[in-house]
C-alpha cells in the first residue's frame, strides 16, 4: 500500500509517499535515523506490520521540514530515500 503524506498549496504539492509493503521487511528502518528532522517514525499498522510513517505534526510543513535536504539547487541524494534498501520513499517535489 503506498500512504501518502502531506499537503496542497499555492506553491504546489508536497508530499512523501511510503511505499508499506516495502517497509514491512525492511530491518532496523534506517529511514528513521536518516532523517536529520526526525520526521519518521515507527508504527504497528491495521495489519499487525511494523512500518514507517511521517508524524503527523509535521504532514502540513514538509516543505519547509525538508529544505535542508532539498535545497533549489545543487541537490545532493535525499538521506531518507538513500537510505531505504528498498526503494520505499518517494518525494514529490
Amino acid at each position: 500500500m503506498i500512504a501518502n503524506y502531506g499537503y496542497v498549496d499555492g506553491s504546489g504539492e508536497f508530499y512523501i509517499s511510503i511505499d508499506t509493503d516495502k517497509c514491512v521487511p525492511c530491518d532496523g528502518k534506517p529511514c528513521i535515523a536518516a532523517c536529520p528532522k526526525s520526521m519518521f517514525e515507527k508504527i504497528t499498522d491495521d495489519y499487525d506490520d511494523e512500518v514507517v510513517w511521517i508524524k503527523k505534526a509535521v504532514t502540513k510543513s514538509l516543505k519547509y521540514e525538508c529544505a535542508g535536504c532539498k535545497p533549489a539547487s545543487n541537490r545532493p541524494p535525499l538521506p531518507c530515500v538513500s537510505t531505504c534498501p528498498n526503494d520505499g520513499i518517494k518525494h514529490t517535489w
